[in-house]
């Protein structure tokens, strides 16, 4: 396949809703990884007795700082459209840990919304690269 015809299949990454979910996705995952740095201490542990045994249990090992400096990477790279394609995919599994958190460790409206908005962002960053993605799935000899 060549690269015109890999950027015309991707048209999807041009488009107005793409540019904005990629722009609100970027965005907010900056916000979330800065503000666990910043002296104001806005993290939110949680509702639930379990919810807040996860989340400080990740602080408290060190791999929260790890996820929130990943996040500052993925939400700059996504705001400056730039690497889309590894920004999204390194966010894959943020998203896993993050819809699980909201619908099962901390259930709510609220966290259902987050939870969905999560999953249904990075479906959408992840969709025009779907021909790229499936072709990694397949076996070979």
């Amino acid at each position: 396949m060549s690269l015109t015809t890999a950027n015309s299949e991707r048209s999807g990454d041009r488009t107005f809703g793409f540019m904005i979910v990629r722009l609100v996705f970027g965005a907010w995952f900056l916000f979330s990884g800065a503000e666990y740095f910043s002296p104001f201490d806005l993290q939110p542990l949680g509702n639930t007795p379990l919810a807040k045994e996860f989340t400080l249990a990740l602080i408290h090992s060190g791999l929260f700082a790890w996820i929130k400096a990943m996040e500052i990477v993925i939400g700059v790279l996504l705001l400056i459209n730039r690497a889309i394609l590894p920004a999204a995919l390194a966010t894959a599994p943020l998203t896993v840990v993050i819809a699980y958190w909201n619908f099962v460790l901390d259930p709510g409206v609220v966290e259902y919304l987050f939870g969905t908005a999560t999953v249904a962002c990075n479906a959408v960053l992840l969709w025009p690269y779907r021909s790229e993605l499936i072709a990694l799935l397949r076996w070979r000899d």
